[in-house]
C-alpha cells in the first residue's frame, strides 16, 4: 500500500476495520497523462482514488470548447455517481492531468458496502458534501475572481492533491482550465512569478513560497480546505 506521504486521504479517514474490509479489493494503477477515466454518457465499472496524479473534471461544450469544473487529486474519488443513485456519468468527464497513482476498485463492491455499511456511507456522504462545496465555490470564483487569484488558489489545490510543489503544467493547459485566453495566462504568471512564490519553465511551475502564494490568492483556497477538513476531519494513516 501507499507510504504515509502518498496515501488518499479519503480512503484515510475511513474507521480501520472499513478499510481493511476494502483493501482486499483495491489495487494500484498508474494513470498516464491524458487519460480518460470515464466519458459522458458511460457506465461507472470502476471507481479511483488518486494517491499521487491529478484529474480534471471537465466540461465540454458544442462548439468543442472546454472548462474544468474541478480538480480531483489525494482528498477525492473519480466515480461518485457510483452510489448516488446512478451508475452512468452525465455531461462531465475525468482526464488525467498530472500523471501518477491511484487505487482502484469496481464499482459494483464500492456500492455494495455503501449500501449495507452506516460508517462508509457516512464518510462517502460527508465527502459528496465537501465536494459540492467545493464545485460551488469555483461558481463563485470564476465568477467574481481576477484571474491572478484564481490562479494562485488553482496552483495550491493542485499542488496539495499531489504532495508536490513542482507542477508539469504548460500554461496553454492552464488557460484551458481557467477558460482565459493564452495571452492573459502568461502575463498572470509572469506578474505572480515576479512577486516571488513561484519560478516557471515552459512546462512546469515550481512553488517556492507557499504562503506568499496564499497571500495572492482568493479566500476560496482557505474556505474549500477548511471544509473538506472540518467534514472529513483528514488525517494520514499509519504506515501498514
Amino acid at each position: 500500500m501507499p507510504t504515509a506521504n502518498h496515501q488518499n486521504l479519503l480512503l484515510a479517514a475511513l474507521p480501520r476495520e472499513i478499510y481493511e474490509q476494502l483493501e482486499t479489493n483495491m489495487e494500484q494503477v498508474s494513470l498516464a497523462y491524458g487519460e480518460i477515466l470515464h466519458h459522458p454518457g458511460e457506465t461507472i465499472r470502476d471507481v479511483y482514488f488518486p494517491l499521487t496524479c491529478l484529474i480534471s473534471v471537465t466540461i465540454t461544450m458544442n462548439d468543442g470548447s472546454t472548462a474544468e469544473a474541478g480538480v480531483i487529486g489525494n482528498r477525492e474519488m473519480v466515480g461518485i455517481n457510483a452510489f448516488m443513485g446512478g451508475s452512468e456519468t452525465t455531461q462531465t468527464e475525468y482526464i488525467t492531468q498530472i500523471p501518477g497513482n491511484a487505487v482502484r476498485i469496481k464499482a459494483e463492491l464500492l456500492l455494495q458496502e455503501f449500501d449495507h455499511n452506516k460508517s462508509l456511507r457516512d464518510v462517502l456522504l460527508k465527502y459528496t458534501q465537501a465536494f459540492i462545496a467545493h464545485i460551488s465555490q469555483n461558481v463563485a470564483c470564476n465568477r467574481l475572481h481576477t484571474i491572478e487569484k484564481r490562479l494562485a488558489r488553482w496552483l495550491l489545490e493542485s499542488s496539495e492533491r499531489i504532495c508536490s510543489d513542482e507542477l508539469p503544467l504548460s500554461q496553454e493547459f492552464i488557460s484551458h482550465m481557467l477558460g482565459v485566453r493564452r495571452s492573459g495566462v502568461t502575463e498572470t504568471v509572469r506578474h505572480v512569478q515576479d512577486q516571488g512564490p513561484i519560478q516557471c519553465t515552459r512546462k512546469k511551475i515550481h512553488i517556492v513560497d507557499r504562503q506568499g502564494l496564499e497571500d495572492i490568492s482568493c479566500e476560496c483556497y482557505r474556505v474549500t480546505k477548511d471544509e473538506y477538513d472540518r467534514l472529513l476531519r483528514f488525517r494520514l494513516r499509519e504506515n501498514r
